[in-house]
């Protein structure tokens, strides 16, 4: 690996962080296009059912006879199979471009090296590897997904500066502060859906939307295994699409879905129920209980903790989990604290 490769395919990952929230179930992609040293075009994969990234860079040269001559670099392996949008290697080899500088290589069974295959007979060079660790942690949701068939797992919590998440009675409002309430609706607007369970529904009432960010809404699901929550709560506003997991019926109608699940393996039913959702990744907000039945079947690959400076003396315990640190913040005096599990990818 030059400096030159990983200065360039850096760059295409700058460019396919901007596909975030806009692409799953696909992966986030961006591409670069080099000639004689220079970037001569540059896309990345901006929604779902359009075209990709290849695509957008491709289109994006002034010059197309330039092509014959050039580097593409991309973050992952291009595409092999027809989905929503034909493939991208098939594309690139009728350019004729001269060379594919490739990041990570795609595990998905229907490109899995097929890509690249189709490159390397078109008579095309190839380069694979090039910053494979960063362009798989980017794509985190979509390899989970792929290779263990659940979607990608966050834990979010927060906590008083004696750890509790919650008062004797519940009421948890509002234990962090503006800044990190605002952060969390930036993060709901990037993952596919955030779930709940019943305590949390019926005490907090919670609308589990976007609205201090700019962004879609997240599916929303919540656990209420008799079916005892109030049909007036918010979650059931008919507003965003909903999901019900019970032990009771399953059952679906206009943006409400009941989804039957044995409670004796509910967290493992859940997140097989997500997958064939085609749901790649999900926050788990709460409560404590929610939270530790994840932690407690080591089902989980990131977790992100705000502690405030409040104290509530007594009150529900925040869970402890084991994993690895990676990062932490100070938000306007919240401290956060963000985990990947042990067995995360």
């Amino acid at each position: 690996m030059t400096d030159q490769q990983e200065s360039y395919m850096k760059r295409a990952l700058e460019l396919a962080e901007l596909g975030r929230g806009s692409v799953s179930p696909n992966p986030m992609v961006g591409c670069v296009i080099v000639h004689n040293d220079q970037i001569i075009g540059e896309g990345w994969h901006r929604k779902y059912g359009e075209a990709h990234a290849e695509v957008n860079a491709v289109n994006s040269v002034a010059d197309q006879s330039l092509l014959k001559e050039s580097t593409v670099y991309v973050t992952l392996e291009p595409c092999s199979h027809h989905g929503k949008t034909p493939p991208c290697a098939n594309m690139l080899v009728s350019k004729g471009v001269k060379k594919v500088v490739v990041g990570a290589s795609d595990s998905n069974p229907l490109v899995a090296g097929k890509g690249i295959e189709i490159l390397n007979n078109g008579g095309i060079e190839t380069v694979q590897g090039i910053l494979s660790d960063q362009a798989r942690d980017q794509n985190a949701r979509f390899f989970t997904s792929i290779e263990k068939q659940r979607p990608y797992v966050i834990l979010k919590w927060a906590q008083t500066t004696d750890g509790f998440v919650a008062r004797e009675n519940y009421d948890s409002k509002w234990i962090s502060n503006a800044q990190s309430r605002s952060l969390v609706h930036q993060w709901r607007a990037e993952e596919d859906a955030i779930l709940v369970g019943k305590n949390t529904a019926k005490y907090d009432d919670p609308k589990l939307n976007v609205r201090s960010w700019a962004g879609k809404d997240p599916l929303r699901l919540v656990i209420d295994m008799n079916l005892e929550l109030d049909s007036g709560l918010n979650l059931f506003n008919g507003e965003i699409p909903t999901v019900v997991y019970n032990t009771i019926k399953s059952e679906e109608r206009d943006n409400l879905a009941y989804a039957q699940i044995d409670s004796s393996n509910m967290v493992n039913e859940i997140l097989k129920d997500l997958y064939q959702r085609k749901i790649q990744s999900v926050i788990i907000e709460g409560g404590s209980a929610t939270l530790n039945s994840f932690i407690n079947e080591d089902l989980w690959d990131e977790a992100r903790v705000f502690t405030s400076q409040t104290e509530f003396g007594t009150g529900i315990k925040a869970p402890t989990i084991q994993g690895k640190l990676i990062s932490e913040a100070d938000i306007a005096g919240d401290r956060l604290h963000i985990y990947l599990s042990k067995t995360s990818l």
